[in-house]
């Protein structure tokens, strides 16, 4: 009998689950908003019924099932699976790993949303044999995971791969974390909304995201900031250019440190641009890391798009359970 596992991406929006074989081909998805203001239990019960939509869905054997991979957000221990914070659900402390193995009898293993989303990108995408990654997600804020000799590398603390959080510029813009110059700080998304709103409400400068957002600069689609480029609004490319800068200074000393085979870009800014952005970012990388350290590094874009997450969730309950 052919052995299934589902893969469940959960985000403060919405949660996705789906059903994958054991060649990693999705069998059937199931999608239901969060709605994270509700109790903790009840958000559970959602990442359930979902779990089960999958399942009916696929019209495969429920006994051919055998685990369940989840990546969440936050912070968390992926040995017990506790969620220790994940501010965007408004929980800490959550035991998920064992209280959604008390709604459905299967073994259930959590990883942060991030780590998954690169494991994913090791197992199915554009990291495929590659032993050493690390993956970088630009979206509302910059994440990372690190994949050493194979296998996710959590650190001693389980933290590791906190790569929104590297320092890039001393003294830099205050970061969501509380420290300055993180690079998410100065390259993620809500960075970038920062500068336009200061540069077009204060310094009252000419934009065609004015045009673009309605005048409504708080949120800026990722989409949204790709028409910018391609209509070459001036303001919006001096804006990337910061970004590619600062992406580089931290890709550099990444590489500096760890020597990986491979950097994969992904999230949702990386997705929405096209390979001018990569490049953009290669070229910068140059300036900031060791001539000798770079060769060989590919820095590459993520492949897998909206699926990193179910197949990276996928890929971790298998491992998980061939690891006993």
């Amino acid at each position: 009998m052919n052995t299934n596992v589902v893969g469940v991406d959960m985000g403060g929006t919405k949660i996705l689950a789906a059903v994958v074989s054991e060649e990693g081909n999705i069998l059937s998805t199931a999608k239901i908003p969060t709605q994270a203001k509700d109790d903790t239990s009840i958000v559970i019960d959602r990442i359930a019924d979902c779990i089960r939509e999958a399942f009916q869905k696929s019209g495969v054997d429920a006994n051919s099932i055998q685990a369940i991979g989840i990546g969440a957000p936050g912070p968390l221990d992926p040995e017990t699976g506790v969620v220790i914070f994940a501010p965007n659900l408004g929980w800490k402390d959550v035991p998920l790993k064992t209280e959604l193995e008390a709604r459905i009898d299967i073994p259930a293993f959590v990883d942060n949303d991030v780590n998954v989303g690169t494991l994913g990108e090791h197992t199915f995408g554009a990291g495929q044999n590659v032993q050493n990654l690390v993956g970088i997600f630009v979206g509302t804020g910059i994440g990372g995971g690190i994949i050493m000799n194979g296998e996710l590398f959590h650190g001693a603390s389980k933290t590791a791969g906190e790569i929104g959080h590297i320092i890039v510029k001393a003294d830099g813009p205050k970061c969501g974390c509380g420290t300055r110059g993180c690079l998410e700080a100065l390259a993620s998304r809500t960075a970038m909304a920062k500068q336009f709103q200061k540069a077009i409400l204060k310094k009252k400068k000419k934009s065609i995201l004015t045009e673009l957002t309605d005048g409504d600069l708080e949120v800026i689609r990722s989409g949204t900031l790709a028409k910018a480029l391609r209509s070459k609004d001036k303001l919006t490319l001096k804006v990337f250019k910061d970004v590619t800068k600062y992406l580089g200074v931290g890709i550099g000393s990444i590489v500096n440190f760890l020597n990986p085979e491979m950097i994969v870009l992904g999230g949702g800014v990386v997705e929405a641009l096209d390979d001018t952005f990569i490049d953009d970012i290669r070229k910068s990388s140059k300036k900031y890391a060791l001539p000798d350290t770079l060769k060989g590094v590919q820095i590459v874009k993520a492949e897998l798009g909206d699926n990193a997450g179910v197949l990276g969730a996928a890929a971790l309950a298998r491992q998980r359970l061939r690891a006993g």
